[in-house]
């Protein structure tokens, strides 16, 4: 994917430390955020934390709404999240 600049755009590179931020941010422990999002295991979300796994659209959606921050804020690494 390129932007309107001719550059390319990596999206989602710093979907987990943008997770790790937020869920930290609202004091959210592994398992408390895995039960919110209705993971059966706390190590997805290390797993997403640390980039070994990306979440599926249903659970960026999920992130969005528990954090409120839009997908865009999650899924572009160029954007900060607030």
């Amino acid at each position: 994917m390129s932007n309107r600049h001719g550059g390319f755009v990596r999206p989602m590179e710093k979907f987990g430390e943008k997770l790790r931020i937020l869920r930290k941010r609202d004091g959210l422990s592994m398992r408390a955020l895995a039960a919110e999002l209705d993971f059966s295991s706390h190590g997805t979300i290390s797993d997403l934390e640390t980039g070994r796994i990306m979440p599926s659209t249903k659970h960026v959606i999920k992130v969005a709404r528990l954090f409120d921050v839009t997908t865009d804020q999650l899924l572009f690494d160029e954007l900060e999240i607030d």
